[in-house]
């Protein structure tokens, strides 16, 4: 929604300015094709040589947070609480009935209960493979926790690749805008014998190729890149609240210890209260009773 308004208000008050301050439009609206076509194809091209398809696909994926926002929203950070307060007491009362669930999550009756956390293949990997490391009595807590971060700073550069390669093509489009420029002054030293109104109207129009890169740079591209790397940095924490937990519970503390640890962990805009965390779990509970 906000990204909508954005893009709104930036048409608005560029365009807007530039009419009120008693500019023409029609020079820009009759360069722009071929501006645009010089620029942006060009930014496109550059866009593919650098990246492999992979890296496309999830890109222009990726876009849609502009739009979107975090993926995680507080009832899913409050649900995950809830579920590793499940588990870690299953795994403590019968390590052996665990083994089932974190090895078919899908068929999981504690799992299942989550849907929007299930459907996410990397938080269950990630919460199988801590509680299994605890099953294999682990001597030292530190060294999981060490795995986990490399693990999750691995993850989190794959998935910033976005974020850096909308910001390189940002980088790049005011040079574009310069290159198209130069192309529209060679356009107008060859029709040097034209009257002063004509060379006026063509070099507006090669000057539309500086403007229009450095616009598109500013404007849309560099702030999409850092809208998907803040996406990205706040979804993070998702996976970093299941590391604390768990790793809590890879010290032995007592189960209600390490969901406080969790929601200490949290984000205060995702942060659950204490009081409404303590009822979900008597929920859950009363829900295993």
């Amino acid at each position: 929604m906000f990204g909508l308004i954005g893009i709104a208000v930036i048409f608005v008050m560029v365009f807007g300015g530039y009419l009120a301050a008693g500019g023409k439009i029609g020079i820009i609206l009759k360069a722009l094709p071929f501006e645009l076509m010089m620029i942006g194809g060009a930014a496109i091209g550059a866009f593919l040589i650098s990246n492999d398809g992979s890296a496309i696909r999830r890109t222009l994926t990726d876009i849609g947070k502009v739009f979107k926002g975090p993926r995680w929203k507080p009832d899913d950070y409050r649900d995950l609480l809830c579920l590793l307060f499940e588990l870690i007491r299953l795994a403590r009362q019968n390590p052996v009935a665990i083994e089932e669930h974190i090895e078919t999550p899908g068929e999981s009756s504690i799992f299942r209960k989550y849907p929007r956390i299930l459907d996410d293949t990397e938080a269950i990997a990630l919460i199988g493979d801590t509680l299994r490391s605890a099953s294999m009595n682990y001597v030292d807590p530190h060294q999981v926790e060490e795995v986990l971060e490399k693990r999750m700073e691995a993850s989190q550069h794959h998935a910033l690749h976005s974020s850096h390669a909308l910001q390189t093509m940002a980088d790049g489009l005011p040079a574009l805008g310069i290159v198209a420029a130069v192309l529209g002054v060679i356009k107008t030293m060859a029709s040097i014998d034209q009257p002063p109104e004509i060379l006026g109207k063509m070099i507006g129009g090669a000057l539309v190729g500086t403007f229009l890169g450095v616009f598109l740079s500013y404007g849309f591209v560099g702030p999409f890149a850092a809208k998907v790397k803040d996406v990205v940095e706040q979804d993070a924490h998702f996976y970093k609240l299941i590391r604390e937990v768990l790793v809590a519970n890879l010290h032995n503390h007592a189960a209600n210890i390490c969901i406080e640890v969790g929601r200490q962990n949290t984000p205060l805009h995702n942060r659950p209260s204490f009081n409404d965390l303590e009822q979900a779990l008597r929920n859950v509970r009363r829900d295993v009773a």
